[in-house]
C-alpha cells in the first residue's frame, strides 16, 4: 500500500506525526552486522527539529530505540525494527485545520482518497514519516562502507536563487556540517541563512535544491529495463516531501549540448579498467553504475504550510481563508539532507544486495 520500499532490503515505516510515533522495520539485513541506537542517532540528531533559528521549532529529542533484530550489538538476519516516539506534539494548533485544506498541502488529496484524513500534524503526510527511513539509511551506510567503501554526502546547494559553486568530487562532511543551513560554502551559506530568516520573520517559507555525491560504488549496480539505478533513485528522491525535481549528472543542462560536447570519454584507469575523463552521466550509463561518483540533485518546494492568509476550500465545499498555526520549517532544505543521503543509501544498498545475489554466485 506505498509503504515498502526496496527488494532484498527492504523497509517498511510507519506512524503518523501526532500519534504515539513513528518508525520502520528493515528486512533483509545481513547478519552479523555491527549496529548500535548511537550510530543510528548521528544522522537522526541532523534530521530532527530544533535543530536552529531556520528550522521549525518543535522540541523533539527523537530517541531511536532498537526493538527487535539486534542482539549484543550485531544484527540477526531477522526483522528490525526501530521506533521513535512523539514527545512535543501539540495538536491543538491544527484545530482549524480540521476541516480546512491548506493550499499545496496533502490535505485535500488524503480525504478525496481515503474519505478520512489524520488532521494533527498532517498524519502520515507529515515529513516525520522519514524518520524511519533516516534509521533505516544509516544501517545501509554502514553495510556500503563496509562492504564497498562507499561514501554518501548531501549538502544544500542552492536556497531560492542563491546558489553555491560546489565540486561534488571534494565535499566533506565536516564542510557541510560547519553551518546551520548545510551548505559547505560558508560565504554563500550566510547569505542563504539571511534570506530563510527574512522569510521565516515574513511568515512565508522558500525551497531550493540538495546536491548529493555517492563516491566509490561499485561498478555494475542497476538493472534493465525497469529497475535501472538512475531510474530507482528518482524513485526514491521523488518519495521525498516537498520534492518537485530531479536529475543526475549534467541533468538538464545536458540538453542544450552536442553528443559530442556530452559524451564521456573512456580512458584505462590504473587497475586495468575503464574510466571516463568526465562525468556528465552522473555515475551511470545505461541505468547501471559504472564506478565514477553519482551525483544527483533534488529540488524541494516552499514548505506548503505557512502563517501567511491563504484562499481555501474546507471539506464541506465552502471558500474560506487559513493562516497556519502550528510551527513549521520555513525551509525544508537543511533537514532534506540527511533524507536525500537515506534514499540514495538504501538504493544502492538494495542494488548491492541483488548484485550479489544475481551475479556473485558462479
Amino acid at each position: 500500500m506505498g509503504n515498502t520500499f526496496g527488494h532484498l532490503f527492504r523497509i517498511t515505516t510507519f506512524g503518523e506525526s501526532h500519534g504515539g510515533g513513528v518508525g520502520v522495520v528493515i528486512d533483509g539485513c545481513p547478519p552479523q552486522l555491527e549496529i548500535s541506537a548511537e550510530e543510528i542517532q548521528v544522522d537522526l540528531d541532523r534530521r530532527r527539529p530544533g535543530q536552529s533559528r531556520i528550522t521549525t521549532p518543535r522540541k523533539e529529542t527523537d530517541t531511536c530505540e532498537i526493538i527487535s533484530g539486534v542482539f549484543e550489538g550485531k544484527t540477526l538476519g531477522t526483522p528490525i525494527s526501530i521506533l521513535v516516539r512523539n514527545k512535543d506534539a501539540r495538536s491543538q494548533d491544527y484545530d482549524e485545520m480540521a476541516k480546512k485544506y491548506r493550499p499545496s498541502h496533502a490535505d485535500a488529496t488524503y480525504d478525496a482518497k481515503y474519505g478520512i484524513r489524520n488532521w494533527q500534524g498532517g498524519g502520515r503526510s507529515s515529513a516525520r514519516e522519514t524518520i524511519g527511513r533516516v534509521a533505516a539509511g544509516a544501517i545501509a551506510k554502514k553495510i556500503l562502507k563496509q562492504v564497498a567503501g562507499v561514501e554518501i554526502i548531501a549538502y544544500v546547494k542552492r536556497i531560492q536563487d542563491i546558489e553555491a559553486p560546489l565540486d561534488p568530487d571534494t565535499v566533506t562532511l565536516a564542510e557541510v556540517e560547519s553551518n546551520i543551513v548545510r551548505c559547505p560554502n560558508q560565504d554563500v551559506a550566510e547569505q542563504m541563512i539571511e534570506r530563510i530568516d527574512q522569510v521565516r520573520k515574513e511568515g512565508d517559507s522558500i525551497g531550493g535544491v540538495v546536491e548529493c555525491v555517492a563516491r566509490n560504488v561499485p561498478k555494475g549496480l542497476g538493472s534493465p529495463v525497469f529497475d535501472k539505478l538512475t531510474a530507482d533513485l528518482a524513485k526514491a528522491a521523488m518519495s521525498l516531501p516537498a520534492t518537485k525535481g530531479f536529475e543526475m549528472g549534467s541533468g538538464f543542462a545536458g540538453t542544450l549540448l552536442t553528443g559530442s560536447q556530452h559524451n564521456d570519454e573512456f580512458y584505462r584507469g590504473e587497475d586495468g579498467g575503464f574510466r571516463t575523463r568526465t562525468n556528465r552521466s552522473g555515475g551511470t550509463q545505461g541505468g547501471i553504475s559504472n564506478g565514477e561518483n553519482i551525483v544527483l540533485r533534488v529540488a524541494f518546494k516552499p514548505t506548503a504550510t505557512i502563517r501567511k492568509a491563504q484562499k481555501t476550500v474546507d471539506s464541506d465545499g465552502q471558500e474560506t481563508t487559513l493562516a497556519a498555526e502550528g510551527r513549521h520549517d520555513p525551509c525544508v532544505l537543511p533537514r532534506a539532507v540527511p533524507m536525500v543521503e537515506a534514499m540514495v543509501a538504501l538504493v544502492l544498498c538494495d542494488h548491492l544486495l541483488r548484485q550479489q545475489a544475481q551475479c556473485g554466485t558462479l
